[in-house]
């Protein structure tokens, strides 16, 4: 088998495994929805408002899929994992209460348990978000550059460069000369003839 053929073989199995994906996602998505809904309904929840329930839990796990997803080189994916872990946990261990209930109505206990679920996702979900525009403001941040330091006395040695023709002489002034004077009277001598090869 060449290159070409492999490509192709490649190009078909991904679009075969989204396709497959796809359809189970949607089946998985539609039975876990009418369990979730269900649940709600024998937790002493409104029937016109039981199908909320499925979308919450849901869409907490949906969230918490797509920001760990776009935060995958982010401190703040931790987050998003954990919400997504509990989420499907959540979501797991409600569809197994709802086939064990068997059409009766919940126990107080699990009916609070199903009440709870609500106001903790609209608090988890409310601080992925604020997590979110966090990490959003970390990414749109712009990198500073370090420049290289030179130092201010490298600086001032430096000499400028001089061109012959723009070059003038400036007469540099001259230190005040001091006169030293001696406290003693300078003494007149007299000539001395000093006789050159003995007497």
């Amino acid at each position: 088998m060449n290159a070409a053929d492999q490509s192709a073989g490649m190009v078909w199995a991904r679009w075969s495994a989204v396709i497959i994906i796809v359809i189970i996602g949607t089946a998985a998505f539609v039975l876990s929805f009418a369990a979730l809904r269900d649940l709600a309904i024998l937790a002493n929840t409104p029937k016109q408002w039981a199908w909320l329930f499925p979308v919450i839990v849901d869409g907490t796990i949906i969230q918490a899929t797509i920001s760990a997803l776009v935060l995958a080189a982010s401190p703040e994916r931790r987050w998003f994992l954990w919400v997504l872990g509990t989420g499907a946990m959540v979501s797991i261990a409600g569809n197994s209460l709802h086939a064990v209930a068997a059409g009766r109505i919940l126990p107080w206990w699990a009916s609070a348990l199903v009440a709870a679920i609500a106001p903790i996702s609209l608090l988890v979900d409310t601080h992925g978000l604020a997590v979110l525009f966090r990490a959003a403001q970390h990414v749109s941040a712009p990198e500073l550059v370090s420049e290289p330091v030179v130092e201010q006395a490298a600086v001032e040695r430096a000499p400028e460069p001089v061109h012959a023709s723009t070059a003038r002489i400036h007469p540099v002034p001259s230190a005040p000369v001091q006169t030293i004077r001696n406290s003693r009277p300078v003494q007149q001598m007299l000539p001395i003839a000093v006789p050159v090869g003995g007497a």
